[in-house]
């Protein structure tokens, strides 16, 4: 690498990183001026508060690393088109592809940086963030799917539940189908259920078991079952968060689990799936679109180029959150809706890094 490209390097990872240093307090603070009532009101430990802000840390940067990263290209290389420092890059022979050079490399070393974070270390913190906050500061807010839970335990049996109670392990109105092919063959209703840790079994109370016949069913009443059943109680009702706390592997496991049982929350699911791939890679997208937009002394100077890359932001993350919540809510493709917004800004980019060529 050339002293230009060293140059340029040291300046994108550095002006990045002081971003990062500069508003992840600031984050931190708002947060906690937010907060600081109900952490008081609850006595949170301090221990308790100090790892919340570490995960909070974690957390936020991961969320928002593509707009810090943004703004940081656009403010160091406005203040080397204000000094017309491009200007002489440009007229000692250096093309301005060649000049992009160590901008895609340091978006190489942040994409790299970027994969790591979202996919095992934002998971971790995200999972601490989460229980915090609905231990100390949403208590009593539901986490869970609780009302007429259906799942597709496996491929014959099917299993529904007017109101589960996850911190009891209980639930009413049970029902256990069992098919075979289109056929079904048995089918179990329970008044209640329970899950006995200590045995590893299930309490069924008022039971009825119908075993359907060809000609007529049979049809059998008990006051009260203890059973095993083809499912883990724990696995029925994730948090609404579990996605966002399972690292790559898991997350892909998890999925093609809840697939299986038809959840009706895998639009959700994908979505925080296909983000861990996505964010990463528009660090390209957007340090070329920085750049493009940056490199030539405006009138207004560095202001304008500011005030332009603020802009671009704001509707980048108005797309990330439109498009991601249609998804989660509705049936339009998570692959499209995650990848939307980077599609239209490639566009974009490769539209100014034209412009910005002539």
């Amino acid at each position: 690498m050339k002293i230009l490209d060293w140059y340029i390097l040291k300046r994108y990872l550095g002006t990045f990183t002081m971003m990062l240093v500069l508003f992840i307090p600031i984050g931190i603070t708002v947060n906690l001026a937010e907060k600081i009532d109900k952490i008081l009101e609850n006595e949170v430990p301090f221990i308790e508060v100090a790892t919340y802000y570490l995960d909070f840390t974690i957390y936020f940067a991961n969320l928002l690393f593509p707009i810090f990263l943004f703004l940081s290209v656009i403010w160091f290389t406005s203040k080397l088109a204000m000094n017309t420092e491009i200007v002489a890059f440009l007229s000692s022979g250096v093309s301005f592809y060649r000049f992009l050079r160590p901008y895609l490399i340091g978006a190489s070393i942040v994409c790299v940086g970027a994969l790591i974070l979202a996919m095992y270390l934002a998971p971790q913190a995200s999972k601490g963030f989460n229980e915090f906050k609905y231990q100390y500061l949403k208590r009593g807010e539901q986490t869970q799917e609780t009302s007429d839970v259906y799942r597709q335990i496996n491929d014959n049996e099917y299993i529904y539940a007017s109101h589960f109670q996850p911190k009891s392990k209980s639930a009413r109105n049970f029902t256990l189908e069992h098919f075979e092919g289109n056929e079904l063959k048995f089918k179990i209703s329970a008044a209640n259920l329970r899950y006995i840790e200590e045995d590893s079994i299930y309490e069924l109370t008022r039971v009825d078991k119908r075993i359907i016949g060809k000609e007529k069913d049979s049809i059998m009443f008990m006051r009260k079952l203890d059973t095993i059943l083809p499912f883990e109680f724990d696995e029925l009702t994730p948090e609404s968060y579990i996605a966002e706390t399972l690292n790559y592997t898991e997350l892909n496991e998890f999925i093609e689990k809840e697939r299986r049982r038809g959840s009706g929350n895998i639009n959700r699911y994908l979505v925080v799936a296909y983000k861990r791939w996505s964010i990463p890679i528009s660090a390209f997208i957007l340090t070329i679109i920085a750049v493009a937009v940056a490199s030539f002394k405006r009138r207004g100077g560095m202001g304008v180029n500011l005030a332009v890359g603020i802009s671009l932001a704001f509707i980048f993350i108005f797309f990330d959150k439109v498009f991601g919540t249609m998804a989660e809510q509705s049936t339009f493709s998570p692959l499209i809706a995650v990848w939307f917004p980077n599609i239209v800004f490639g566009v974009l980019a490769v539209v100014l890094l034209f412009r910005a060529k002539r």
